[in-house]
């Protein structure tokens, strides 16, 4: 089976890979999109566990506020620069995490790192984060959280 440039770029889009990694992975699924997009994923995921000695000394604090004003949430997750901390989709996942931490009320980091994420039950909020890791070429660490609740 064959691919397109289009090909490529519906894949670059799904998954937010290069240009080549995304040609690698058509080419090794044999132009299947669906096999192509977890092979994308996988080499995602393996980059972001060859980063894991690395120092993080930057990052964000992500908020979330319930839209009932009664359940709130803080989020830190460091990165290794603060370039990375300032790009949106960081800080958007970080934000995703928040309101992990805000509708399931984990218990400490490893607990909410083993949770399913909310809006992809296919994944763990650990797997969230490595895919994005890898795909941006940083390491990074849910590092802490609290969670606020009228009443308690």
């Amino acid at each position: 089976m064959s691919f397109t440039a289009v090909d490529i770029k519906n894949l670059r889009e799904k998954t937010g890979a290069g240009v080549m990694d995304c040609r690698q992975a058509l080419t090794e699924a044999n132009g299947d999109m669906n096999k192509a997009e977890e092979i994308v994923k996988a080499r995602g995921l393996a980059r972001a566990e060859k980063k894991a000695d690395r120092e993080t000394k930057e990052g964000y604090i992500a908020s979330y506020v319930h839209a009932t004003g009664k359940i709130a949430a803080l989020v830190e997750v460091l990165c290794e620069t603060d370039f990375v901390a300032r790009n949106p989709e960081f800080q958007t996942m970080a934000k995703e995490v928040a309101m992990q931490v805000s509708a399931m009320n984990p218990e400490n980091v490893e607990e909410l790192l083993a949770q399913e994420y909310l809006r992809d039950a296919s994944i763990t909020i650990d797997q969230l984060v490595k895919q994005l890791s890898g795909k941006i070429g940083e390491k990074f660490v849910v590092n802490r959280f609290v969670r606020y609740e009228i009443g308690q």
